[in-house]
């Protein structure tokens, strides 16, 4: 875990915090989500996900490494065969923060933190292709005006039609805007 920062901290010493935070891990992977202020989860989310990541590789180093954080075998356990496999596709991002409202009793805000269960699908890239081609066509439009453009009647003239054309493609989209 990451030296915590100068400052406020949670529970008021950085040994307190590291073990808030760890019993957090703890709980957030045995039961999927938790629900807490939004501070402590915010500060639990990078450990969190840093501790996903390890289980992903899967080997012994990185299990004991995880075993530094979460001291629950049983839970680090779960983390490495079931979470970690239900993680294996997705590139990060594992965990969701929810604002949830103020606590009754001091007005703390409230956030649950839970695992992401929704299956990973990668974005395609079709639509940045898709908009290259769009562009192509315009370059060339702009090469054919600068060969056009010595003669002068005729970019006169080219000038007059491209607005005529312009005219009726507006009232064409004012038309189908009514509709």
């Amino acid at each position: 875990m990451p030296t915590p920062k100068k400052g406020a901290r949670l529970g008021g010493s950085p040994a307190h915090q590291k073990l808030i935070i760890s019993n957090l891990a703890t709980a957030l992977f045995e039961n999927g989500r938790i629900t807490t202020t939004e501070a402590k989860a915010r500060h639990l989310r990078p450990v969190a996900e840093k501790l996903i990541t390890k289980a992903k590789k899967g080997d012994l180093h990185n299990r004991r490494e995880v075993l530094k954080t979460i001291r629950d075998k049983s839970v680090v356990h779960t983390l490495f065969t079931e979470i970690a496999e239900q993680f294996a596709e997705r590139p990060g991002g594992y965990t969701r923060i929810t604002k949830i409202g103020p606590r009754k009793g001091d007005n703390a805000p409230m956030a649950v933190i839970e695992l992401v269960n929704e299956a990973y699908e990668p974005k395609t890239k079709a639509a940045p292709a898709a908009a290259a081609p769009a562009a192509a066509p315009v370059e060339e439009k702009v090469e054919e005006k600068v060969e056009e453009a010595p003669v002068e009647e005729t970019a006169a003239d080219e000038t007059t039609e491209a607005a005529a054309e312009e005219a009726p493609a507006a009232e064409t989209t004012e038309d189908e805007a009514k509709a």
